[in-house]
């Protein structure tokens, strides 16, 4: 029984820690488009430098899971819990790192002006970040509903990523000196439509956790 508690305690830990991991990256995501829209460098170099805190609660997820790994023993649904939080907590790591990408490119615009304001990305990344918050919902609730949710926002995800890239491109035959930013824009556009595939991956998870079966949701 004291074994069992001290189990579920583990598990809420890693619970907590991922759900902390979301908003992370939600509020890095957030900041970073934030900072592009208004060339703000000193906002994205704090987020550059907040990275740390993640790659910290990722490598507690994997001390917290291995030890309970090697001293509980864990099978069937518990098992798959652990399983899980570690590659969630992977997820969320790549998509910090993309979110710092996106920061990056801010850093990379400095001293010059955005050659359009920005609709596409600005859309992209509010419905990417509530991708974040209710697949991190799916995963507290195990709810595969919610999860097979994330299949349908990541496709809104893809078509303002592909209206994107066809405007940028009409763009540049007009003014052909804009390629730099042209490209970097698209980047950005790519950073954040791979955030909403890790999203989706996560929701493969919770669905993998409830059931015991992954599916495809990126298809």
């Amino acid at each position: 029984m004291i074994q069992r508690k001290e189990f579920d305690k583990d598990l809420e830990e890693l619970r907590s820690l991922l759900q902390q991991m979301s908003e992370h990256v939600t509020n890095a995501l957030e900041g970073a488009v934030s900072a592009l829209q208004h060339l703000d460098t000193t906002r994205a170099q704090e987020i550059v430098k907040a990275d740390l805190r993640l790659n910290a609660m990722e490598d507690r997820i994997m001390e917290i899971g291995s030890k309970l790994i090697i001293t509980q023993q864990p099978v069937a649904k518990d098992l798959r819990r652990i399983i899980v939080a570690f590659k969630i907590s992977s997820d969320l790591e790549r998509m910090g790192d993309l979110a710092i990408d996106v920061a990056k490119v801010t850093m990379r615009i400095q001293g010059q002006q955005l050659i359009k304001p920005l609709v596409d990305i600005p859309r992209m990344a509010e419905i990417v970040n509530v991708m974040i918050k209710e697949s991190i919902v799916a995963y507290l609730d195990e709810n595969t509903d919610l999860a097979y949710k994330m299949a349908q926002d990541d496709d809104q995800v893809d078509h303002l990523y592909s209206a994107m890239i066809t405007e940028l491109y009409t763009f540049l035959t007009e003014k052909p000196d804009a390629l730099n930013q042209v490209m970097l824009l698209t980047l950005v556009g790519r950073y954040i439509e791979r955030i909403a595939d890790h999203a989706t991956n996560i929701g493969e998870s919770v669905v993998y956790l409830v059931t015991g079966k992954r599916p495809d949701l990126n298809q």
